[in-house]
């Protein structure tokens, strides 16, 4: 079994705009890797090389920020399971948003970084909080399903059947079915239209 993810607290990272794509979070020239380890060093690589190294991701004062909060329709575009993981390898363990394409979200999950919603107000009051004081803790509790920055608390959703699999530690299929394998093999072998010897 995965670990239970409960709640997820580090420091924030704002990233204010909306319709941020996959493109913009990891592109597509690092898609050619074999594994995802390396991608968290090119999240944002395009934004952050015209920001000039204005950009959240590159300022001193969000390095080893944990909980990144965006706006509206976060992760929209092609479907690259690589942008959660190129935010994961950067460090980034919950994400915060006012809403989040339905492919991006279940990649999210896939590999246990809780994506939590909240109303336009909350997000914009949370990522000034951050703005303001960087060094704040931001807890995000499923909970009690809150996002909580200093004196900030907020309410934040997120769909049940996801919510679940947090909280129960069943966010990783893959982990699952190799934790099972002697009973998948057992029930395999009971089957008359399985042959193993194929």
């Amino acid at each position: 079994m995965t670990s239970e993810i409960k709640s997820v607290t580090g420091r924030g990272i704002p990233l204010v705009g909306n319709d941020i794509d996959t493109d913009r979070i990891i592109p597509a020239r690092f898609l050619r890797c074999v594994t995802f380890d390396g991608l968290g060093a090119q999240a944002f690589a395009d934004d952050r090389a015209q920001a000039n190294g204005q950009h959240p991701f590159d300022l001193p004062a969000y390095q080893g920020a944990e909980v990144l909060v965006v706006n509206v329709n976060f992760g929209c575009g092609s479907s690259r399971e690589h942008a959660p993981q190129a935010l994961n390898k950067w460090g980034i363990r919950a994400v915060v948003g006012e809403s989040f394409a339905e492919i991006f979200f279940g990649n999210c999950v896939a590999i246990g970084v809780p994506c939590v919603t909240a109303d336009a107000n909350t997000v914009q009051q949370l990522q000034a909080q951050i703005s303001q004081n960087p060094g704040l803790p931001v807890q995000v509790d499923l909970d009690q399903m809150t996002v909580t920055c200093g004196d900030f608390v907020g309410a934040v959703t997120m769909p049940e059947g996801a919510r679940q699999m947090m909280l129960s530690g069943t966010w990783d299929a893959c982990g699952q079915l190799v934790a099972q394998a002697e009973q998948i093999q057992a029930t395999a072998a009971r089957l008359p239209y399985v042959n193993w010897a194929a």
